[in-house]
């Protein structure tokens, strides 16, 4: 039985882990930290229907949708199936409606438009000036607890999860990875892992790791600030009709309201600092779509990095595409024996995985179809049994 290691203890680990040991493969995963303490685990924790990227990025609005619903379906225990309102406030987004509605269609998204009085029979907070709205089925999942279903499943079924493991080192003799150098941050100690195939899962860390193996990776660390209030203002998440920009997302998270978001482009995930300015322009592009924001006791402000992909020539970071890629770095640097997975979001986590280990498969002369889209996931309570 091959033994595939996966370095990266985030969403996408966790879908992949599962996806291999029901494929029948023996699975180590490793993070350098805490499980989900990176970007899953800082996430404002929506669900997407794929309608934020229907007119800029269909590819990955599709990929959303999709997920969407299988999501829905393995794991409903981790989401609150709430739906969506995308509002326009003002003229420019009424225009901006007619493109939004059929660009959702064409991505098979469903919509249903509202008047604005419509809008206010379900969520009251609204800014009452609103000119009309369109319902989407986005949702809230719970960011810590979905890749958590994940894990506790693939655990079951063999998988064995280390943390506070930080990957150190990765043996590449004659062009092929072997194994990986471990430093054990409990023990104190470093240890080797030889491995078949090493899957590099670690998000906007993923070029770090490629830095062990020599190689490189087109990623761009993409952090991005979130603010959270104390109190629940609105049932539904809550989105600005207009192209993606900032502050314009609401996301209701059990009795939090969290607001977002920013971007911007890093060289090192690890040497982030917060802009001072970033929480206050949120707050005051929030207030727009629900009032209450201003009245409402901030609970925390943090960041998190999103693992974008580069492709082509450079955009202006809300215009990057959130489609993923998978890498064989044989094919892209002659190093045989190591796969690379960055971009995404948490939303296609599943995908991520199924694509993933359909490259394991081929690599190893395996024919065996992804079984993750029908098996329903255990609860993740399972994972600390």
């Amino acid at each position: 039985m091959e033994h595939i290691v996966i370095i990266g203890g985030g969403g996408t680990g966790a879908a992949i882990a599962h996806d291999l040991v029901l494929r029948g493969f023996d699975v180590s995963l490793f993070e350098r930290g805490e499980l989900l303490s990176g970007t899953t685990g800082r996430h404002h924790g929506l669900l997407h229907s794929g309608a934020r990227y229907a007119v800029h990025d269909p590819a990955a609005a599709r990929e959303c949708i999709q997920e969407n619903r299988i999501l829905r379906h393995i794991a409903p225990q981790a989401l609150e199936q709430n739906d969506g309102l995308f509002v326009a406030l003002d003229e420019a987004d009424l225009a901006f409606m007619p493109t939004f509605l059929e660009n959702c269609r064409v991505c098979g998204i469903p919509t249903q438009a509202l008047t604005a009085k419509e809008a206010l029979a379900l969520e009251s907070e609204l800014n009452p000036s609103l000119k009309a709205a369109v319902r989407v089925p986005d949702a809230t999942m719970d960011a810590w607890r979905l890749p958590l279903h994940f894990y506790a499943t693939a655990r079951a079924n063999g998988a064995r999860i280390h943390n506070f493991s930080e990957v150190i080192g990765i043996y590449s003799p004659n062009g092929a990875v072997t194994g990986i150098r471990v430093f054990d941050h409990q023990k104190h100690c470093e240890y080797s892992v030889q491995a078949d195939l090493c899957i590099n899962a670690a998000g906007a860390w993923a070029g770090k790791v490629c830095d062990l193996a020599g190689v490189q990776l087109p990623i761009l660390p993409g952090p991005g600030v979130m603010v959270a209030l104390n109190g629940r203002l609105t049932n539904m998440v809550i989105n600005r009709l207009h192209k993606a920009d900032d502050g314009d997302i609401i996301v209701p998270q059990r009795s939090l309201t969290i607001l977002g978001t920013s971007i911007w482009l890093s060289d090192d995930p690890d040497a982030v600092e917060l802009p001072r300015d970033h929480g206050p322009r949120i707050l005051n592009l929030c207030a727009e779509l629900v009032p209450g924001v201003k009245n409402t006791k901030v609970n925390s402000t943090w960041y998190a990095v999103r693992p974008l992909l580069a492709q082509g020539q450079a955009k202006a970071p809300q215009a990057i595409s959130r489609e993923f890629g998978c890498y064989d770095h044989r094919q892209k640097d002659n190093l045989d024996g190591l796969i690379s997975v960055i971009g995404g979001k948490a939303t296609t986590l599943r995908l991520m995985a199924e694509k993933t280990a359909d490259i394991v498969c081929h690599k190893t002369g395996r024919n065996i179809a992804c079984k993750t889209k029908t098996t329903r996931l255990l609860n993740y309570r399972r994972f600390y049994k």
